[in-house]
């Protein structure tokens, strides 16, 4: 049990609400930066529970926004916790929130969970990670409930959405520029992980992958007959 669990499970004050599976996720990805001056910001405030649980876990250095469409959430605020009042799915409020942060180094989404909210935030608020942040969506299994505007495969969804993403970390080998080209994301993203409900997109400052060859050869490389018929092609021209 790690200390995010450890906290929940004495909880008696506010109230969390937190599936068992994510505590693990937690820790694997944001224990670097326990005891560390940083920029928390969380959608999804409810009754302020969580907010006390990223205290007592980072310690008393963080800074940390709340972000809810509820004004009672205001009454959260404390030292240390600014609260902000605002729907996620509007992008002008979005827009007016991300110009009021500094770079952020940990950023949470447990807010509305609809797809437009979800797809929305990641697009406003995504470039203010920092550049070796994280970037954590939860409750993705409303991608497949239809009350949320999710479904199986369907278009629209924040699953079918961040499976770009597979797609642009990858571009650097692209051959089909037209169709998939380098570009911010792929220069600042380290990693994608997707967990049952959850993705973690970690930011690392990104070049382009290189490789050499190191010691002595015993036979000749095998090479198979597509490659051969290819680099005969290319010979000619």
């Amino acid at each position: 049990m790690n200390d995010l669990e450890r906290f929940f499970r004495q909880n008696t004050g506010r109230l969390i609400h937190k599936w068992h599976h994510y505590f693990e996720i937690y820790d694997r990805h944001f224990a670097r930066f326990r005891g560390r001056p940083i920029q928390l910001v969380e959608f999804g405030v409810s009754q302020g529970g969580s907010l006390r649980m990223w205290r007592d876990y980072f310690g008393p250095q963080i800074q940390i926004v709340g972000v809810d469409i509820n004004p009672n959430c205001k009454r959260f605020e404390e030292p240390g916790v600014r609260i902000e009042i605002g729907d996620q799915g509007d992008r002008a409020f979005l827009r007016r929130l991300a110009a009021g942060l500094p770079a952020v180094d940990i950023l949470i989404d447990d807010g509305g969970h609809t797809m437009e909210q979800q797809i929305r935030t990641f697009e406003e608020l995504f470039p203010k990670v920092a550049p070796t942040g994280v970037y954590l969506v939860e409750d993705l299994h409303t991608s497949y409930w239809p009350q949320w505007g999710g479904g199986v495969r369907r278009k629209g969804t924040f699953i079918e959405y961040s499976k770009r993403f597979i797609d642009e970390i990858h571009a650097w080998h692209s051959r089909e520029p037209q169709r998939l080209a380098t570009s911010d994301f792929t220069r600042s993203v380290h990693s994608l992980h997707y967990y049952d409900s959850v993705l973690v997109i970690e930011k690392r400052p990104m070049q382009a992958p290189t490789h050499e060859r190191i010691g002595q050869a015993s036979f000749p490389e095998y090479v198979p007959p597509q490659r051969n018929w290819l680099q005969r092609l290319k010979d000619r021209w």
